[in-house]
């Protein structure tokens, strides 16, 4: 590569981790925020670390968490779907990369580049409303930033609205099968008063107005 040539881009994705193994090396601060995330997403963890803070050790006596307690060695890594690392010595941190390169492992060890095949964004969540910011890894303070600024404007109105659409998706499908009308539909319920309604705590005209854009009646919650 030439020294004026740019690096590959990053490919952004959301992943799929329900029931797969997830390794984090680690059992400070960042591995607790990091279990915490992938705990959400339904991943089984195992936490490699000779000690834990007090919420990962309690994690682990719930048997919510895998506990290994002794530093990371070659071999951790079997069965793992994705890699991640707190910073620590820069021998283990390479040997925790390499061992995920050799077996396809996607791997991220918190704030070190050359040790990482993907990068971690700054999220905003509402509810089923996931924004994930990145700055491909060369200002992630301005990610954070920017992830500050999107949870002031962002309120808890969006994941409300997405908690509504999700019981209208079916009766929709089952009612109108055109995929053009039903498009057609969705674009008017966003782009409707619906959201200030929810916002403004007015949560049963919210779903009066969205059933009556969306022709069908909401299915109940867990139906």
């Amino acid at each position: 590569m030439s020294g004026d040539a740019r690096p590959p881009a990053y490919y952004p994705v959301y992943l799929s981790l329900a029931e797969r193994l997830v390794v984090v090396k680690g059992g400070g601060r960042v591995a607790e925020r990091r279990v915490a995330g992938l705990l959400r997403c339904g991943a089984r963890v195992r936490v490699v670390a000779p000690e834990l803070t007090l919420e990962l050790a309690q994690r682990a006596q719930d048997g919510e968490i895998e506990h290994v307690a002794r530093p990371y060695r070659a071999g951790d890594l079997e069965g793992a779907a994705l890699a991640l690392a707190e910073p620590g010595e820069p021998a283990s941190d390479g040997s925790f990369f390499a061992e995920a390169e050799r077996r396809g492992i996607f791997a991220n060890v918190e704030d070190d580049l050359e040790h990482c095949s993907f990068i971690m964004p700054a999220l905003v969540r509402r509810g089923d409303l996931v924004v994930a910011i990145s700055t491909s890894g060369r200002a992630p303070a301005l990610a954070v930033r920017l992830r500050e600024r999107l949870e002031r404007e962002l309120g808890p109105e969006y994941g409300a609205l997405l908690e509504l659409a999700g019981r209208l998706r079916a009766p929709l499908a089952r009612a109108v099968p055109g995929f053009e009308e039903r498009r057609r539909r969705w674009y008017e319920l966003v782009d409707s008063e619906v959201l200030v309604l929810f916002r403004e705590g007015r949560a049963v005209e919210a779903r009066e107005r969205a059933e009556q854009i969306m022709g069908v009646s909401a299915e109940e919650p867990g139906g």
